[in-house]
């Protein structure tokens, strides 16, 4: 039994398996988002509704041309299983709309986010699942309680110049939060849309509007 588990090849697609094959509206008279679909959880199509924006969700591997296609005030990286290594083709796809267009990304979002911009990431010993994490804002010294379940993490060793740390964990001191330097976009890797779970981290999305409406403002 020990040899037939250690020669079985797990699925490496597990994005590709739980993605939405086609787009699909989610429609508000707001702002104007594309959401990314990496395993979304529908809580995240909620606060954005809640903000009255106009949300279009599109599969993992709609690529930045179509993206810009769609003239949206910001894109959502979402959420999602697995290990970021495995869909490289989102990186091409933030690269080709970082700067163009607020970005904001939640967990696996975070991840790619993070790699997109010559970061490393590496899986756990064992992970973070649960409601209560506690998580330090660096700027602020605030602490929120907050939902993760994920296995892999961004490497601070390896974070490029451009990239801010704004969050980390507080009993492990991993890389919960980042900034881009110079861009608009960040990214989390916890659930700020947590459901069920804390709502302490729901005012991101709040900022994530702020962004996208100075954004908009100054072009």
């Amino acid at each position: 039994m020990t040899d037939q588990l250690q020669a079985t090849v797990l699925p490496t697609d597990n994005i590709k398996q739980v993605s939405t094959k086609t787009s699909y509206p989610a429609p508000g008279v707001g702002l104007s988002v594309v959401l990314v679909d990496f395993g979304l959880k529908h809580s995240i199509l909620r606060e954005l509704s809640k903000r009255n924006c106009n949300v279009t969700v599109v599969p993992y591997s709609t690529t930045a041309e179509e993206i810009l296609h769609l003239n949206p005030d910001g894109v959502m990286l979402s959420n999602g299983p697995g290990n970021p290594e495995d869909v490289p083709q989102a990186l091409d796809m933030i690269r080709g709309v970082q700067g163009k267009i607020p970005i904001f990304g939640i967990c696996m979002g975070h991840q790619l986010f993070a790699m997109a911009n010559g970061a490393k990431t590496y899986k756990m010993k064992f992970g973070h699942r649960g409601f209560n994490h506690a998580v330090r804002e660096i700027a602020t010294g605030r602490v929120d309680f907050t939902s993760q379940n994920h296995g892999y993490a961004v490497s601070r060793e390896d974070l490029p110049e451009h990239l801010i740390i704004t969050h980390e964990e507080i009993n492990d001191k991993s890389v919960e939060g980042v900034r881009h330097r110079y861009q608009p976009a960040f990214s989390v890797q916890y659930h700020p849309d947590a459901a069920p779970g804390p709502h302490d981290a729901s005012y991101l999305f709040d900022e994530f509007i702020e962004m996208m409406e100075a954004f908009k403002q100054s072009n």
